[in-house]
């Protein structure tokens, strides 16, 4: 089964979108009939997420970047945007550090740029190790029930709540589990030393009822030379609340 979908005329610039954790390459679909005006979108299935059956090393960030951009590479687009949602956008982090020379922007979406001291690594590590308990032992059910309580995603009404979770419920945990471990926050390189270095244009995109990342991207827009776009009536998945608003907003930051 095919881990790529593509949209838009193939004479268009790129755009790559990356999907987050528990999502796949069909979670864009409300977004792209506005973007594949203007680009030649590529939604790729992150691995144990959808039809991407890939297993990952733990950590796994630098195969999973060099994997992507081959994909892309062999589909004829040696360079591209590149848009990453949550875990999305902490891979899209690493191809950015990997193959700059590949990026024509990035756009990060409620996306974690990584933490810095190693006591921080460490505990993160003791937290993410408790969630994959919970996924290893727990139905898929009962994992996205709780998953989906946790304070970053408390602007969900309970509708759309259940909604993911009927939803999700389809992933094999087992994929997600090996997904989850080798992706860990903790194991992330620093995404604020790959900024500062790199030469193309670079946004982060935060719902505007995700106080976290909110807070979090205008401390790193302090220390980076990087643009912050506020969503309005979103919160952490700002493409899911505000799919019509978010690729609007996409096409001025890129067709100014």
């Amino acid at each position: 089964m095919p881990t790529i979908k593509r949209y838009g005329d193939t004479a268009l610039p790129a755009l790559v979108l990356l999907h987050g954790f528990l999502g796949s390459k069909e979670d864009w679909q409300a977004s792209l009939p506005i973007l594949s005006q203007y680009f030649h979108c590529i939604c790729i299935d992150l691995p144990g997420h959808g039809e991407n059956d890939q297993i990952l090393p733990s950590p796994g960030f630098e195969v999973l970047a060099q994997t992507i951009v081959d994909k892309v590479i062999k589909l004829g687009y040696p360079q591209f945007h590149l848009l990453g949602y949550s875990l999305g956008g902490r891979v899209a982090l690493h191809i950015a550090k990997f193959h700059p020379q590949a990026l024509l922007s990035l756009m990060l979406e409620s996306a974690h740029l990584g933490l810095c001291s190693t006591r921080d690594k460490q505990a993160r590590l003791k937290h993410d190790q408790k969630w994959a308990d919970k996924l290893d032992n727990m139905t898929i059910t009962d994992f996205l029930a709780q998953w989906y309580q946790q304070p970053v995603f408390a602007d969900l009404q309970d509708s759309a709540r259940e909604q993911l979770i009927s939803i999700r419920s389809k992933n094999d945990p087992q994929a997600l589990l090996h997904c989850f471990r080798s992706t860990s926050l903790g194991l992330q390189d620093n995404g604020q030393k790959v900024l500062k270095q790199l030469h193309c244009p670079r946004y982060m995109l935060v719902g505007e009822q995700d106080s976290k990342f909110s807070k979090l991207a205008l401390k790193w827009q302090e220390k980076i030379d990087m643009s912050v776009i506020s969503i309005p009536n979103s919160g952490h998945n700002t493409h899911k609340a505000q799919p019509q608003m978010f690729a609007a907003r996409i096409v001025q930051l890129l067709y100014p």
